[in-house]
């Protein structure tokens, strides 16, 4: 009598998967694996990779492709993995179940050649990364190292540049990879413009959600421009559920300036995540924010020690106790010092607004009622932006305020 196992191994029909090992020790490559896939699980098959990339069909019809790639009915995403990592995805609608077994061999050698295939495109990037980083970093100086260094990963850096930072922050749960998606879609939308982008992750922990770094070599501010609305159009139609941020320096005539772009462009970045209503800002367009980029470049740490000294005992305010004194300051030198403007823009009681200006010179020791006071806090709040600190302050909840004063904290 067989055991289980014996009799699973008897039911699977090793024959299938013969066209598929023909097609990878052949090199015929990944569509032609693909057509081999479907063939043996009688299915309809889309390889993804994990930049979100269709790399290969194999359908019956341009309908049915279609219904694949947006996850139509009875559509099931395999998720590929070679040691543990990510490398793609599989959509498979089957016109007839497949063994388990089967299942796992196919999505296995699929998953394989997919990371072989792949892995020179990868080590590009990283390569192209490294570079990057340390370009912006200041660890590659010289105008004739950059160069050099840039011409071995084939990147020209002959003319202007100009350099864009892309963020991306999720609003739902992210799936593995997702980093890496946006990098490809990002790239992507780039290169529509400008075909010698090069386009680089940041290191995951620099900045909290996701950030890509673009080169645009041989690219004047108009072009540079037209490449940043296709970037972040582009992200907005290949990622729902995603908020963006596109920030774009001025041109770099000199590879020795790019340092000096990429601040720019985070610079632009940073300001632009304050702003939902302005998703791409070039650093032309940041106003009075340009002055504190030279204290951000030179002695961060200055610039940190003044949003100490002026708005982060508000920020740490609002955080315990969810409430909104950031937001009603902004809104009060917004409003030119007018309280009833302030409260007409934050649609809240006059009362309510003079309860927290009060709050705010208790907290930070400035008055809202004198120009020193403005002044000190509007450039508090202009260094919290060009440090890229996020406020997160949530509703006005102030306990008592109804009742005509705000408590103490403990």
């Amino acid at each position: 009598m067989s055991t289980p196992a014996q009799g699973a191994s008897v039911g699977l029909d090793l024959s299938a998967l013969d066209a598929i090992t023909d097609a990878v020790e052949s090199g015929a490559g990944l569509p032609e694996v693909i057509r081999a896939a479907a063939r043996a699980l009688d299915a309809s098959l889309v390889l993804v990779d994990r930049g979100g990339t269709v790399v290969a069909v194999a359908a019956r019809s341009p309908a049915d492709e279609q219904s694949l790639i947006r996850g139509g009915d009875g559509v099931e995403a395999l998720e590929l993995r070679v040691a543990d990592e990510p490398v793609g995805h599989l959509r498979m609608r089957a016109r007839s179940p497949a063994g388990p077994a089967l299942l796992r061999l196919v999505t296995t050698l699929v998953a394989s050649e997919l990371g072989r295939v792949g892995a020179p495109q990868r080590a590009s990037e990283e390569a192209a990364g490294e570079f990057v980083r340390g370009l912006l970093a200041r660890e590659i100086r010289g105008r004739d190292d950059i160069v050099a260094r840039a011409a071995e990963l084939g990147i020209e850096l002959e003319g202007e540049t100009c350099v864009l930072v892309a963020r991306a922050h999720s609003l739902i749960p992210a799936e593995d990879g997702w980093r890496q998606r946006v990098l490809a879609v990002a790239g992507r939308g780039a290169r529509g413009v400008v075909p010698r982008a090069v386009a680089a992750l940041a290191l995951p922990g620099d900045v909290p959600g996701a950030e890509v770094v673009l080169l645009l070599p041989r690219t004047d501010e108009a072009t540079a421009a037209r490449a940043a609305d296709a970037v972040v159009h582009e992200l907005y139609s290949a990622l729902p559920g995603h908020t963006f941020t596109i920030g774009r320096s001025r041109a770099a005539a000199d590879p020795a300036e790019l340092h000096r772009a990429g601040h720019e462009a985070v610079l632009a970045a940073n300001v632009a995540e304050g702003d939902p209503d302005r998703p791409v800002l070039a650093f032309d367009d940041t106003g009075a924010y340009r002055l504190l980029l030279s204290a951000m470049s030179e002695d961060p740490a200055e610039l940190q020690r003044f949003y100490a000294e002026t708005v982060e005992p508000l920020v740490a305010y609002d955080e315990q106790y969810e409430t909104d004194l950031v937001q009603t300051v902004e809104a009060f030198l917004d409003a030119d010092g007018n309280v009833a403007g302030t409260a007409q823009r934050l649609f809240t009681h006059r009362h309510t607004v003079r309860y927290r200006l009060e709050r705010v010179k208790e907290l930070s020791g400035l008055d809202m009622g004198s120009t020193d006071g403005r002044e000190k806090l509007s450039l508090g709040l202009k260094a919290m932006r060009v440090l890229g600190i996020a406020h997160r302050g949530g509703p006005a909840r102030e306990a008592g305020a109804a009742a005509g004063r705000v408590p103490r904290p403990n």
